[in-house]
Parts: C-alpha cells; sequence; structure tokens
C-alpha cells in the first residue's frame, strides 16, 4: 500500500515500506533503545531483531492520509522507559513529517522487554 499527495510539482507516491523504514532509522538513533522486537503471534515469543530487519518492528497504517506508527521496542535496562519512549515518539514523528511531508497522527511504542547491556 501507499499513499499519494499532489503539489505544485506533480504527484507523489510514497510506498508504506519507505515509512516503516524511516520510522526504523529513528529508532536506531534513539537513545536508551538496544534494538526492535518482533512477536511471534502464535507462542507470544518476543524475539531481538538484528538491524536488518528492525523494520519488522514497525507497524503503519494510513488513514485518510494520515500515517499511524505502531513500534515494538526493547529498552536497555537502567533508563526511564517513559522519557525513552517520548523521545522515540518525537524523533520519529519528526523525522516522517520532515522526509515524507506527510501528517504523523499517532505514535504507539509498545515496549517488549528489558536487556542489560554488557
Amino acid at each position: 500500500m501507499s499513499v499519494s499527495y499532489k503539489n505544485q510539482m506533480g504527484n507523489v507516491t510514497i510506498d508504506k515500506d519507505v515509512i516503516k523504514k524511516i520510522a526504523s532509522y529513528a529508532t536506531k538513533e534513539s537513545y536508551g533503545l538496544v534494538g526492535m522486537a518482533s512477536k511471534d503471534k502464535k507462542t507470544g515469543i518476543v524475539e531481538l531483531l538484528n538491524f536488518l530487519d528492525s523494520s519488522k518492528g514497525v507497524n503503519i497504517e494510513i488513514q485518510d492520509g494520515l500515517v499511524y506508527v505502531e513500534l515494538f521496542v526493547i529498552v536497555q535496562y537502567g533508563v526511564k522507559v517513559s522519557v525513552v519512549a517520548d523521545n522515540l515518539i518525537e524523533k520519529v514523528k519528526y523525522d516522517i513529517e520532515n522526509q515524507t511531508d506527510l501528517k504523523v497522527k499517532k505514535v504507539t511504542v509498545n515496549v517488549q522487554g528489558v536487556k542489560v547491556s554488557k
């Protein structure tokens, strides 16, 4: 699925996977996160994704030209989860809006686990 809009230069179409990648990269740059998570629907087991597969930890929905982002993350032990989540929401929203000119309506952060860094 993709989203299209018209500007003074012509038509612009942005694939949903592009928005997923932008959100994924924004997450990688955020302090306090160990990585993205993927949950097995059958077993409910959460898996830490490597950075090549990290867009699997992002869900994107587009309704009426508005972008809804859902992130599944694993945080570093010892960080204040609420601050990390708030910073992540702002970073993802800013990056998507700045790079695509699309309006982000909502960013949801699902903390799936905590990992101790060595």
